[in-house]
């Protein structure tokens, strides 16, 4: 029996569901393995029975965690779709300020306290609300990848999901490092999987595949240190995707160290 697939949607601009809307006759070999029984962009029925839950977007008011902990509820396999659900995405970017200045800057004096529509808190990623199984990494998703996935899924094995740097595909591509041409690119320390499209293409890579979960700490100061880049520079160039990935608990720490010995 094929598992039943379900598509859901929180705080994001819904590219990453496009993105597989845009596979166009590829979807056909999808829908070979896996029954997709909801998906709002593109089918107009809806089943609350699945096993698979895919979700796109960000956690950003108390009504919006009480639904997707129903959903986690029902499903047997929950997968974060895109950078918005997987790291909160560019809607973290509003977290430097309370959810109260947030409020007052965006609606000024209008009475919203009382409408659940409008009451916002931090913004948050998937994992910090409920359990996620597996992650499907990029702003937006890669669609060979969200096929991989799924397809992994449908045969009952685990996804093999990147977990080395941007820089690997990079070199792989033959490119000429973007730190060679003056710019700044979060390669060094992002998770690959996106078969280096920005730096391809000449832009640095912003992160938004998330950093690496223990990035090569001496490597990375070997860039900082060749290119004399400070951890702080680097640290500013994650302030679009990345914003809550410095912390104490992060393995990134150890560079700040490093460079004020």
């Amino acid at each position: 029996m094929k598992p039943r697939v379900a598509f859901f949607d929180f705080s994001s601009c819904e590219g990453c569901q496009l993105q597989i809307a845009n596979l166009e006759e590829e979807i056909l070999d999808l829908i070979e393995i896996v029954d997709v029984v909801s998906f709002r962009e593109v089918m107009k029925e809806h089943s609350d029975e699945y096993d698979i839950a895919i979700i796109e977007g960000s956690i950003m008011r108390p009504m919006d965690e009480k639904r997707l902990r129903k959903i986690r509820r029902n499903a047997k396999i929950l997968v974060a779709l895109g950078a918005c659900a997987t790291i909160g995405g560019i809607n973290k970017i509003r977290n430097q300020w309370s959810a109260e200045e947030v409020k007052k800057e965006v609606y000024g004096d209008a009475d919203i306290k009382d409408n659940e529509f409008f009451d916002a808190f931090q913004t948050k990623a998937l994992n910090e609300v409920v359990p996620v199984d597996y992650y499907i990494h990029g702003c937006p998703i890669n669609r060979d990848e969200f096929k991989q996935v799924i397809t992994a899924l449908a045969l009952g094995k685990k996804p093999e999901i990147p977990n080395y740097p941007v820089c690997v595909e990079c070199k792989k591509n033959e490119n000429v490092c973007l730190f060679e041409l003056g710019k700044f690119c979060l390669g060094p320390i992002t998770r690959a999987g996106c078969n280096a499209i920005c730096p391809t293409n000449g832009s640095p890579c912003d992160g938004c595949r998330g950093i690496l979960k223990k990035p090569q700490i001496e490597c990375v100061m070997d860039i900082l240190e060749k290119y004399d880049l400070t951890y702080e520079e680097m640290k500013s160039r994650c302030t679009l995707y990345n914003t809550s990935s410095f912390n104490p608990k992060d393995g990134m720490t150890f560079v700040r160290r490093k460079s004020n010995e």
